[in-house]
């Protein structure tokens, strides 16, 4: 396009999941106006998911912080900074540094997190600052750590597409990691030869591709990969100059595999002897294996110990370091790696220094001119929020984070937040469920405002530009950190201007006694100055001094450990108990087009369009035991909380496990907040949540009416009735309902969810209704224009959510508006039906309108509909539809 002062494109990388996609950004008159992949960027090559394509339609001043305020009330930048500098000083004087924390995020950029780690270990002189990459990537960390010597992912993408199998283990990559997930299926689609393995106890999306599906029991992996690693051995895949060269422990390795014969584990996995037997056959007559490993492994009270088992087969294998093979962790977040880098984790230093070793944190002491270095680790996440709740913990700073949503026991976070003596939130939003426990709240830049860098799952560091202005007060998150620190007598070392200052002293640090002992080597990006920095390319660490990188690391046989040997790593073996009043095992996750807790995609329409409310996948078995038919709303309790969910009888769900999303938070539903189910069991090694595998009952929670209803303006904050769950739509917002208790008058409920009683004179109104059977229908027009519609029936209503939503875009006279009340088009309008594809806003009619026309294949439902043609996600549900065997919810 044509560069002018007020039409321009800017490069930049998605603030999403850890694949970084590059994205370029069209301004216009000073907004963001579009977005598209970059097709220059190494992690996506121009493609984008349904949530990337989405990140302009983030944007706005809605709900957004404009200024700092103090106890509710607006405050000045300096004032707010003096109270948490002179509080923070008040607190270490009285009961030393171990009473202040800071609780970071994934969602910042590196230099947010450099200057965040070095205030905290370094001039603060305690280890407690911790990260929600707690939450998603601890283990991998200690998997690492453990075997290599260091946090070193050894691929790249690139092996992905080489590979003559990837296995996906605990993780749903066509949902999370959706453009990675269709390199894979290109590759494939060239090398038809090529296989893929996925593991995973659901039957996900991701399984629709697969030759092969490993359903095992939720917990069970550790014992699959040690009879893998047993398989291998036996079969004579033993890589023994690799092993003999380069690795220590292996003779212990051995003898613990001894016992995992085929007939164990079977039994400890659930899995038949074939099934198993094939996968055993497929990795070993398949040297160029990937195996890609995410939260199902990672967020378990033995997750560092699946992540050895995993590493541990490609160590006896020798699988490690050349292309198209190798271990590799995909991270959730847009930096979390970056994080990781800078030491974002509790028990980590800057620049991979290690924080236990007197050495290296002299290196470190000595490079920040530091007054007093933490010399221990700090308090993890969890016993973080723990000791805040004892009063351990005094004062603490949450940055780019919701824990009040996204901590198991979430309702005690809450509880420990609302009673601690000073809680700093630097977010972007208002309407958080952290923000709300907030003494001192500080406006902070989002995406598309902030300016640094991030570094995605294979290493790759990558810009995050600002291209337009922040709004209001708003100030980057560094730029407060350090505003702080210099208020506590420690500007001279916090003084930096701009993010490429920070940058620079960062790289100076991973250069700094670096002869190839440390894996983070940044020296060839040493001495960037301003012009360098705002034109840096994407580029993988390590890079040497000449501007050489490196994608893989290993390929010599040399890790990061004292003597250069990997370390083969006995994992202890943990099983689940049982429990009889919570007899199902609750596992949670992402779904595809939302992100988190929603503080961002929540304002994108077309994200909701998929799925607008919290649901419970349950076995229809399960759910005929316990009386639950579909689109029930569910009660899910667990011993830390309830929640009350819709549901969803999938036969794609095992047995006795239920599934539930992640994201929804008390700004988007009623009780929908998982996290206050979760119990808060933890890896010993890591400290990492088990998200996988809390106990829980279920049972169907008695209604007496559900609702449906639109309004072109946002509904009340408090909507007053046992189950609500709301999402935003094109041109208004979308709220479902459900009750326990007979309404009397609806005509007087309808009036109080608009948001007061109707004027004759202003609107007109037209209604239906049925006492007897509780079904009542309303609708509100303004000018022929609807703005309001409620819908009410005994049972969940069969109505078109999608043509329902379409009626805000058109004009209704006579009789048009009594055929709104029906709440679905007749025979001569179209509708789309539940949206299958978002990128696009294709629905399951569109979909199969097209099989019906013969639109056999993938490719042909694509050409026709558009449908699979972007980012790909939801080509696993197209495929269902070509097979006849996807569900569709009404609407």
């Amino acid at each position: 396009m044509v560069q002018t002062p007020d039409t321009y494109e800017v490069k930049t990388t998605c603030a999403y999941c850890g694949v970084g996609c590059g994205i370029v950004a069209q301004v216009e008159g000073g907004e963001i106006t579009s977005v598209r992949g970059d097709e220059s960027h190494p992690a996506n090559y121009g493609r984008l998911c349904s949530k990337g394509m989405s990140l302009h339609e983030t944007l706005g001043e809605e709900n957004r912080l404009l200024f700092p305020k103090i106890d509710g009330k607006r405050a000045s930048w300096d004032k707010a900074l003096d109270s948490i500098a002179d509080k923070f000083s008040s607190v270490i004087a009285e009961h030393g540094p171990e009473a202040v924390a800071f609780y970071v995020s994934g969602q910042c950029l590196t230099e947010d997190y450099y200057v965040a780690n070095k205030l905290m270990k370094g001039y603060i002189g305690a280890a407690n600052i911790d990260t929600n990459s707690r939450l998603c990537m601890s283990s991998s960390v200690v998997g690492h750590k453990r075997a290599f010597g260091s946090d070193t992912v050894p691929g790249c993408y690139e092996d992905l597409e080489l590979a003559d199998l990837v296995i996906l283990v605990g993780s749903n990559m066509a949902w999370c990691h959706p453009v990675l997930y269709q390199r894979i299926l290109a590759a494939k689609d060239k090398r038809p030869e090529m296989k893929l393995v996925v593991i995973d106890p659901r039957e996900t999306a991701s399984c629709d591709m697969a030759d092969l599906h490993l359903p095992i029991k939720s917990g069970s992996d550790v014992a699959l990969f040690q009879g893998l690693f047993k398989a291998l051995q036996d079969a004579g895949c033993v890589d023994t100059d690799f092993v003999e060269s380069h690795t220590k422990n292996f003779a212990d390795s051995v003898d613990f595999s001894d016992v995992y014969t085929l007939d164990r584990v079977c039994a400890e996995t659930g899995l038949g002897a074939q099934v198993l037997q094939s996968f055993y056959d497929l990795v070993i007559d398949n040297p160029k294996t990937v195996s890609v490993y995410s939260q199902g492994v990672n967020q378990a009270v033995d997750g560092a110990d699946k992540v050895s088992a995993i590493i541990n087969t490609h160590l006896l294998t020798g699988r490690i370091g050349k292309p198209g093979c190798g271990p590799f962790s995909v991270t959730g977040q847009p930096n979390a790696m970056g994080g990781r880098e800078v030491g974002g984790l509790a028990g980590q230093l800057a620049s991979h220094f290690d924080l236990f070793r007197p050495e290296d944190r002299d290196l470190v002491q000595s490079f920040w001119n530091a007054p007093a270095m933490a010399s221990e680790g700090g308090l993890r996440a969890v016993d973080l929020f723990e000791a805040i709740h004892t009063g351990k913990v005094k004062a603490v700073w949450i940055i780019a984070t919701n824990p009040v949503v996204s901590m198991p026991d979430a309702d005690r976070v809450k509880a420990a937040l609302e009673k601690c003596e000073l809680v700093v939130v630097s977010d972007i939003y208002e309407n958080t469920d952290t923000v709300k426990c907030a003494d001192i709240v500080l406006p902070a830049t989002g995406w598309g405002e902030k300016d640094g860098t991030v570094t995605n799952s294979e290493r790759c560091i990558s810009r995050q530009r600002a291209i337009v202005p922040p709004p209001g007060e708003a100030r980057h998150d560094w730029q407060a950190i350090c505003g702080v620190a210099t208020r506590m007598g420690w500007g001279e070392a916090f003084g930096f201007e701009t993010p490429a200052d920070i940058f620079a002293e960062y790289a100076s640090l991973c250069a700094l006694d670096n002869g190839g002992t440390r894996d983070l080597d940044l020296a060839g990006l040493c001495g960037l100055d301003q012009e360098a920095y705002d034109g840096l390319a994407p580029v993988q660490w390590p890079i040497d001094k000449n501007g050489r990188s490196r994608a893989r690391l290993f390929a010599d046989g040399q890790f990061f450990t004292p003597d250069g040997k990997a370390r083969f790593v006995v994992p202890a073996s943990k099983y689940m108990k049982t429990h009889t009043e919570y007899p199902f095992v609750m596992n949670t996750g992402r779904i595809r087009d939302q992100w988190h807790t929603m503080t961002r995609t929540g304002r994108a329409a077309r994200l909701f369009q998929h799925m607008a409310e919290p649901f419970v996948d349950i076995h229809p078995d399960d759910a005929r035991v316990a009386d639950i038919y579909e689109a029930d709303i569910v009660e899910i309790k667990s011993a830390q909380g309830r929640i009350l969910v819709r549901a969803q009888l999938s036969a794609r769900q095992p047995r006795g496990t239920i599934f539930v999303p992640m994201h929804w938070s008390d700004a988007y539903t009623a009780k929908g907040r998982v996290g206050a189910l979760i119990v808060p069991d933890v890896d010993a090694f890591s400290g990492q949540p088990a998200f996988k595998s809390t106990r829980v009952s279920v049972a169907r929670y008695q209604t007496a009416w559900h609702g449906f209803a639109l309004s072109a303006e946002s509904f009340k904050a408090d909507i007053g009735v046992e189950y609500w769950a709301r999402a935003r739509v094109k041109n208004g917002h979308q709220v479902e309902l459900a009750g326990a208790e007979t309404c009397t008058d609806w005509r007087q409920f309808a009036q109080a969810l608009y948001g007061g009683p109707c004027e004759e004179s202003v609107l007109d109104v037209l209604e239906y209704e049925e006492a007897a059977q509780q079904v009542f229908r309303t609708a509100y027009f303004q000018n022929n224009k609807l703005v309001f519609a409620l819908f009410i029936d005994q049972y969940p209503l069969e109505i078109s959510r999608g043509w329902t939503v379409e009626q805000f875009e058109k004009s209704h006279e006579g009789m048009q508006r009594y055929k709104l009340l029906a709440g679905r088009p007749g025979g001569d309008m179209p509708d789309k039906g539940a949206i299958i594809c978002a990128c696009l806003g294709v629905g399951v009619n569109d979909i199969c309108g097209a099989i019906k026309q013969g639109a056999d294949s993938l490719n042909l439902v694509g050409k026709s509909t558009g449908a699979g043609t972007n980012c790909g996600s939801c080509r696993s549900d197209i495929q269902r539809l070509l097979q006849g065997t996807y569900y569709a919810k009404t609407g």
